[in-house]
């Protein structure tokens, strides 16, 4: 069977930018790095290698003066999403420190019903940076709301995770919903770049 050549992207054939976003002129945007995903029913595969990621990322905004934004979903009291239990909150690894935001949301885009559009809008970069948990869901989906609101999106892929999914006639590993979602993101959404080495 012949080689298949990957299609154009909707970013090349519109016209769009490839350049990565820099870390010294963007906000950074942490999605969901709740305990949640770290045990239990909503454990994700590979969630300590990107959290890793997800640290030493934090570690270079920080360093930078980037503004850091985190956000957490809250699911309610007395489940694995309740922030107000330990479940819920954010992993010390990545936990916010004074002076950074936290954004609470309660839809898998992360600007629907919250103020992460201003807290953007008042530190006045449209680049993003975006990394968190889980890549098919709350980093898809914020990258798309990102996009549809003007700003131009950085997804950071190593510091991003997911879990296995069955669908119609199949099963797909953790590790092939990351791809398939980084696809779709790269596809219009964003740039994504493999690590934070990769950063403008």
């Amino acid at each position: 069977m012949p080689a298949t050549t990957p299609s154009a992207t909707l970013r090349d054939v519109i016209g769009l930018d490839r350049t990565p976003a820099s870390l010294a002129d963007a906000t950074l945007i942490l999605i969901d790095y709740q305990n949640t995903y770290t045990r239990g029913v909503m454990e994700l595969t590979g969630w300590e290698a990107a959290l890793d990621a997800a640290a030493e990322l934090l570690a270079r905004a920080r360093a930078a003066g980037t503004e850091v934004v985190h956000v957490v979903n809250d699911g309610g009291e007395g489940g694995p999403y309740d922030i107000r239990a330990e479940i819920g909150r954010i992993h010390p690894r990545v936990a916010p420190v004074a002076g950074e935001r936290v954004v609470v949301k309660t839809a898998p885009d992360a600007f629907v019903g919250t103020e992460l559009g201003e807290h953007l809008d008042a530190a006045g970069h449209r680049d993003v940076v975006i990394a968190g948990f889980m890549t098919h869901m709350c980093v898809a989906f914020t990258a798309a709301g990102a996009f549809l609101r003007g700003d131009r999106p950085t997804v950071v892929a190593d510091a991003c995770a997911t879990r296995p999914l069955a669908t119609v006639g199949a099963e797909l590993s953790a590790e092939q919903l990351h791809r398939g979602a980084l696809a779709t993101i790269g596809d219009l959404y964003g740039v994504v770049v493999p690590d934070a080495d990769a950063l403008g």
